[in-house]
């Protein structure tokens, strides 16, 4: 396992939960969380960020004893509460997980047990689990699809809300985390694109105890989150194939042309903007992997 430099008295684990009007079920998850936590050999603390919620929710998770609660005087975003509580911690490692109840905080250890052997481990939801709404698998797999084409890596949940993070990976990309719900899409994709260790592990999930912030325009966001991930972290994803999408139509234009005997500027332009395309693509990777390695690990 990496090692990273602690400070003194550092815990092993931080769970950081991410809250915005959860009163319905921070009280138990937490309660749920502390005492899957005891079950662990190593030593943990729990950090509630509350994102300026409404309904009380920051005193409820402080009524709990042992939890630290951060409190966001405005909504930021489920991505910049995550940044809150991982800035707040010099843990080694960092988990997530949801405040409304959906994950199981019982499947910590285990997944805490296989981060041993990598940089992160996820929490994998199958399409159909309880807690995924039928309207929504669709497009989940899609999303999933999508990305996994795009990285090269199998992912089965792209945005799942339970994982555990070796802390100095994410510092080193948290600047280019985005403050909303696809924080947890973007890490993905850049630890995937970047050679670190990313195991997948299957969990429960189960509805949410109060109402889900999410909503369907989400999803193209999503889907523009993932282009742009790639083409920061692993560029040649999108631009060989768009280069090789105008050669091809450039090369078919110049065959027409040759046949009827009249060269168009059509043909021309097509060719050399795949030229343009493969070259600025190829830039844009020699850019990417000077800056986007990870340090060197036996």
């Amino acid at each position: 396992m990496p090692t990273a430099d602690l400070s003194p008295g550092a815990p092993d684990l931080a769970v950081v939960i991410p809250a915005f009007n959860e009163t319905e079920g921070i009280t138990g998850t937490l309660q749920r969380l502390q005492a899957a936590l005891a079950t662990m050999a190593a030593t943990t603390e729990i950090v509630v960020v509350d994102d300026g919620s409404t309904d009380g929710t920051a005193a409820r998770a402080a009524t709990v004893p042992g939890v630290r609660v951060i409190t966001h005087q405005e909504n930021l975003g489920y991505g910049a509460a995550l940044r809150s509580g991982i800035l707040a911690t010099s843990a080694r490692a960092v988990a997530i997980i949801d405040a409304d109840g959906s994950y199981a905080p019982e499947a910590l250890p285990r997944l805490y047990a296989i981060f041993e052997h990598a940089d992160m481990v996820v929490g994998s939801r199958s399409l159909l689990s309880s807690g995924v709404a039928w309207v929504r698998r669709p497009g989940k797999w899609m999303l999933n699809t999508f990305a996994t084409y795009l990285s090269g890596r199998r992912i089965p949940d792209l945005n799942s809300g339970q994982r555990i993070m070796l802390r100095s990976a994410l510092l080193r990309y948290l600047h280019l985390m985005p403050s909303g719900f696809s924080f947890t899409s973007t890490i993905t994709l850049a630890l995937l694109a970047n050679g670190y260790r990313v195991v997948y592990e299957p969990i429960d999930y189960v509805p949410r105890a109060g109402k889900s912030k999410m909503r369907a325009a989400h999803f193209a966001s999503f889907i523009l989150l993932v282009v742009r991930a790639i083409v920061l972290f692993n560029p040649l994803k999108v631009f060989l194939p768009l280069g090789a999408l105008l050669f091809l139509v450039g090369l078919a234009k110049l065959v027409q042309d040759i046949l009827l005997w009249n060269l168009s500027e059509t043909a021309v332009m097509a060719l050399l903007a795949a030229l343009v395309v493969w070259a600025v693509g190829l830039l844009a990777d020699m850019i990417s992997r000077l800056h986007g390695q990870p340090p060197w690990r036996p």
